[in-house]
């Protein structure tokens, strides 16, 4: 019986009678066997991070996860379902002129591409979008300096629960080759959002999120009905909203426990403009404002949260794939002596994050060894000197900002050059400018 959340509740209703096809055949009021409030069933929450017993206990906390386990997204997900009509490139096409010329200038857009659009264009009430520039400045900073040394272990995260990870080996992920596109599309994707200008309606981050949101959803519709892997009662929904908060919210969860721990439940300025960045690039994703709290406990708790109500499950077949081929992908877009000592140094960090952030990684298929420890504490006063120096030097009313923000701004585009990003794009499209 739902108490707490009737409109979450009414949206993830709703799917079957938007997208009979691809919901029809899911009791979508049935709780799936990835979740669980079983105290004596082990979850993804580890003990180290938060204890679970006051998570359980907490009844609206428990619904909305629930809850949020069975919510697709109502409004890509009818678009994605198109697949068969128009195949996966012609969907990408129409979606694309949507978002840079409007929806009127597609001919004959179908009704599910008017309604994807229209949903994204929606601007919720809090929003305040001085203040999420704001928040992408200093977001860019470690986008364009931290980032490249740190998502690939981020990346690896997301392959510890097998209930988690499958969609992704259903897309054929666990190749070196597939598994370095999607690295390379995961970091450029978050770098593309902190450019100047890139969520504004007709920016070059709303367009990247809408194709982000598309992909999602694709899979989701392949996941239902082309592959015969997908167990409804265990798996519930591909790629849930619930699963999708974590990816998208972990920097601004990073700053929540720092402020939880230090005893605050207000955000500095400095985490307030963060925060609207991250909670406007998270609705633009899809994310109901539900799992978008606007204090910093709240983000901790509904990150740990998720973590608790989720079944642990390590599939090595698929979840130790899916690491290893991650960490064996080569990443530099060239084989020169300085990418490959570059592509050497990065897997040293990622790794050195993960193993910091999820714990001892060897059942996990991450290992440190020596020469790792020895890259990392050598170019520590590189990586973190620089950042931190950067982050110093970009703060409002420094003397050194406007060319410290340039700086930035040129590095944070030869990043993206490297990942294969259209650097015109990057300067031109979305009224960018440096």
């Amino acid at each position: 019986m739902t108490l707490h959340y009737p409109e979450l509740a009414e949206r993830v209703r709703s799917q079957r009678d938007l997208q009979p096809g691809m919901y029809g055949g899911i009791d979508l009021t049935a709780t799936p066997y990835r979740f669980t409030v079983d105290p004596d069933v082990k979850s993804s929450l580890p003990r180290w991070v938060a204890e679970r017993g006051p998570l359980l206990e907490d009844d609206a906390t428990v619904e909305l996860m629930r809850t949020a386990t069975m919510l697709g997204d109502v409004v890509a997900d009818p678009y994605a379902a198109l697949l068969d009509t128009y195949g996966t490139k012609r969907l990408i096409q129409l979606l694309t002129q949507a978002c840079r010329e409007g929806v009127d200038a597609v001919p004959d857009a179908p009704d599910e591409l008017r309604a994807f659009i229209a949903a994204m264009e929606v601007r919720p009430d809090w929003l305040d979008m001085e203040l999420v520039e704001e928040g992408a400045r200093s977001s860019r900073v470690s986008a364009a300096f931290l980032a490249p040394f740190l998502t690939r272990g981020a990346f690896l995260a997301t392959f510890i629960n097998t209930y988690a990870a499958l969609p992704m080996a259903l897309t054929g992920a666990l190749s070196d080759k597939r598994a370095a596109r999607r690295v390379t599309e995961t970091t450029s994707f978050f770098a593309v959002t902190t450019l100047p200008g890139a969520l504004d309606r007709h920016g070059i981050g709303f367009e990247t999120t809408a194709h982000v949101r598309l992909m999602h959803s694709v899979v989701r519709f392949n996941a239902l009905h082309r592959s015969a892997k997908w167990d409804q009662d265990v798996y519930g929904v591909p790629v849930p909203q619930v699963d999708q908060m974590p990816a998208g919210m972990i920097n601004i969860y990073i700053l929540a426990a720092g402020a939880v721990r230090e005893g605050r439940t207000e955000w500095t300025p400095r985490e307030r403009a963060i925060h609207e960045f991250v909670r406007y690039r998270c609705f633009l994703m899809g994310l109901p404002e539900d799992l978008l709290p606007s204090d910093p406990e709240g983000i901790v708790r509904v990150f740990h949260a998720r973590a608790a109500t989720l079944r642990y499950d390590f599939d090595d077949a698929i979840c130790g794939e899916l690491v290893r081929s991650t960490l064996a992908a080569y990443l530099r877009p060239g084989h020169t002596w300085h990418d490959k000592v570059a592509d050497r140094v990065e897997k040293a960090w990622s790794k050195t994050f993960f193993t910091r952030s999820f714990g001892r990684g060897e059942h996990l298929g991450v290992r440190l060894d020596r020469l790792d420890k020895a890259l990392v504490a050598a170019t520590t006063p590189y990586v973190l000197g620089r950042f931190a120096l950067m982050a110093r030097a970009t703060v409002q009313g420094s003397p050194v900002q406007r060319a410290a923000d340039a700086y930035t701004l040129r590095v944070l585009r030869k990043a993206l050059a490297t990942y294969g990003v259209d650097e015109a794009m990057t300067e031109a499209h979305g009224h960018i400018s440096g």
